[in-house]
Order: C-alpha cells, then sequence, then structure tokens
C-alpha cells in the first residue's frame, strides 16, 4: 500500500509538446527511413541465425536452406540500401579529401569482389589509366561499389573502363553492363533503390557529374571526377623519332611475353624490344603461356603466327574477359609484311619474321599506344 502511495504521490513527469504546431510526414521521412531499415536488417539477422542453427541441427536440408537464405538476403540487403541512401542524404559521414590513384581503388574493389561475381555468373573486363583525384577515398569507394550493384543485374558482362575526358579533362569511369541478348535479371531495376544510392552518394561526395545511357543490349554509367587533380599523359604522346631517351623512360615497366616455339624468333623478339627499352619473357606454346600469365600479366603479347588456330582463339578470349583491348601482335611467316591493327578489339598488328629487328618496335609502340 505505502508502495502504491509513493508511485501516486511521485507521479513520472509530464513530457509536454505543443500540437498546434504543423506537423508533416516529408519532415519525418528520414525518421521513418531508418526505423523501417534497422528493423528489416535485425529481424532478418535473427532470421538467418535460425536458418543456421536448423540446417546444422539437419531440420532442413542444404537446399530448402539456400532457398530461404535467398530472398532473406535481398531483404536484408534492401534495408542495409536504405541505411546508406539515409546516412548520405542526412550528412551523417565525415569526408577527408585525399589525392587517390582512382585506378588502384577500382582494381582494389574489382578484386576484393571477385567472389561475387564468380557466384552470379557475371564477367568483369577492366581498363583502367592511372589518374588522380581528389575524394574521400571510403566515399567513392561507396560510390563505385554501389554503381556496380546497379549495373550487376543487367547482364552477364560488366566493362569497367577508367581514363580522362579530352575536355574538360576530368577523370572518367564508365561501368557498363551487356546484356548479350539474355534477359535482365529480375532484381535489375533503373530507378530502384540501388539508383537511389549511387545518385545520393554523387550528391553527398560533390564533384561527381552522372549521365546514364539504356539501350536494348546495355546499360551503362559514366561518372566525370571534376575534382581531377592530374592528366598523366599516355604513350601515345611519345616521340618515335632518335629521341631514344625519351623512349626508355615511358616505358619503364612495361612486359612482354613471346609465345613461339622457335628459338630464333623468340630471340629476335627479344632483341627488337630491348632496343626500345622493353623487357621480355618468352614461351613456347600456349599451356606455357598460361602458366606465365598466373605468375605475371605482361603489358603485351607477341605470338608465332605458327601457333593460331583454336587453342590460340580460346586463349586470347581468355586475357580479353580480363583486360580490354589486350594488345597482341602477330609474328607473320611472311618475311616482308608489315601490318598495324585497326580498331577492332580482334585485330592484331603484324610484323614478318624477316622484319623483326626493323618494324617490331613501330608495331608495339603504336599497340601501346592505343591501350592508353
Amino acid at each position: 500500500m505505502s508502495t502504491l502511495k509513493q508511485v501516486v504521490s511521485n507521479p513520472m513527469p509530464q513530457v509536454t509538446q505543443d500540437d498546434s504546431e504543423e506537423w508533416s510526414i516529408d519532415a519525418h521521412w528520414p525518421t521513418l527511413v531508418q526505423g523501417l531499415a534497422d528493423q528489416i536488417t535485425q529481424s532478418l539477422s535473427a532470421l538467418q541465425t535460425h536458418l543456421d542453427q536448423l540446417l546444422l541441427k539437419e531440420r532442413i536440408t542444404r537446399l530448402e536452406h539456400r532457398s530461404l537464405s535467398i530472398p532473406a538476403d535481398r531483404i536484408k540487403q534492401a534495408g542495409m540500401v536504405a541505411q546508406q541512401i539515409q546516412r548520405f542524404h542526412t550528412g551523417r559521414i565525415r569526408q577527408s579529401h585525399e589525392r587517390i590513384n582512382m585506378a588502384e581503388l577500382v582494381e582494389n574493389l574489382l578484386q576484393e569482389r571477385r567472389k561475387d561475381f564468380a557466384i552470379i555468373g557475371v564477367e568483369v573486363r577492366r581498363k583502367l589509366k592511372p589518374v588522380d583525384v581528389l575524394t574521400d577515398p571510403t566515399v567513392a569507394y561507396a560510390f563505385i561499389n554501389a554503381v556496380l550493384d546497379w549495373a550487376m543485374p543487367f547482364g552477364q558482362r560488366i566493362d569497367v573502363r577508367l581514363d580522362i575526358n579530352s575536355w574538360p579533362p576530368h577523370a572518367r569511369l564508365q561501368i557498363r553492363a551487356n546484356n548479350d541478348g539474355v534477359p535482365a535479371s529480375s532484381q535489375a531495376q533503373l530507378d530502384g533503390m540501388a539508383w537511389l544510392l549511387v545518385r545520393q552518394i554523387a550528391q553527398a561526395a560533390g564533384g561527381i557529374e552522372l549521365k546514364r545511357e539504356v539501350s536494348e543490349d546495355h546499360v551503362s554509367v559514366t561518372a566525370m571526377f571534376t575534382r581531377t587533380v592530374q592528366a598523366v599523359d599516355g604513350i601515345a604522346a611519345v616521340d618515335l623519332s632518335d629521341d631514344q631517351s625519351s623512349m626508355f623512360k615511358s616505358l619503364q615497366g612495361v612486359h612482354a611475353l613471346t609465345i613461339s616455339p622457335s628459338l630464333q624468333v623468340r630471340a629476335d623478339v627479344r632483341d627488337a624490344l630491348r632496343e626500345i627499352g622493353i623487357m621480355s619473357d618468352s614461351v613456347v606454346d600456349i599451356e606455357q603461356a598460361r602458366d606465365a600469365l598466373r605468375h605475371r600479366m605482361p603489358s603485351l603479347i607477341v605470338v608465332d603466327s605458327d601457333l593460331k588456330g583454336p587453342a590460340f582463339d580460346a586463349f586470347r578470349k581468355e586475357v580479353l574477359r580480363d583486360v580490354m583491348e589486350f594488345p597482341f601482335v602477330e609474328i607473320s611467316a611472311d618475311n616482308n609484311s608489315f601490318d598495324m591493327s585497326g580498331f577492332d578489339e580482334m585485330s592484331m598488328a603484324k610484323v614478318g619474321r624477316g622484319n623483326i629487328r626493323e618494324a617490331l618496335g613501330t608495331a608495339v609502340m603504336f599497340e601501346l599506344a592505343k591501350m592508353m
């Protein structure tokens, strides 16, 4: 009884609110989104834990576990995206702008997500040129990750390019999803939550201009980074005159691989490349070339025409899956041949066996210039 009297005599403090103020859901939607997102992610985490326990106790099969986990994971992902949108919208991020190598950042991200790409059967190719940008590394990472998440459901092959726009000289990142005639995934949404996250991060980061392109066979996003701090001169600017010093300086770090069963061809190619400052290794067949690429990726490949055929075609496709427009130079059986490649991805420059010392250097310089 005394306890009841104490409670009555000491009531809970009253909190008053002026209900006369105009109330609008527009002013409170961030709180609503945050609350929904938190509940979704927390509930789905608990559900996934219970599913894992049922699997361990053998109450459900692995197939049933996977069938239930996939939709649960998708719902949880939606909740996490909502959380990110709300976080970037409200400005609850601290940015520290640094000079970062965008090519390195993109490559590291692609390497981290290799398993993700493999699981859903997406092939990723890249062509990344060195360019520095002033931005927050964490925000830039989140932005590129978000663009990939948006693009992947639209195609089975993703092309990632990074270069410098001709004018204005801004870093230009393009992520393109090619469907190759296959219908897009049911998760593909042009203006869904994944795209809202891309737009919100770009707005929060500042200095990112977006352009989207949609067609029957592909979708792509091009991001222009207006805070580009350095436009790196490419090898296309190398003077192909007798000034060997500038040539050697520009070709530092370039490495070639020669594939030929002929000792004489391998020796001639090595000497010709050495004259323009390019170091090279050599192997005798396609299988040895595959082993060599596992240890070190070259800047270009010189191949003997005697090895051309189905095995070489398969090998070349493997290389092009990882590096778009990778340069190949063919050593032709015709002693005096010399043909530059076109700008078709599958075309190759040709140099005759009797013309290696005189023409190979020029052909190689042209191929490397195209890459830059």
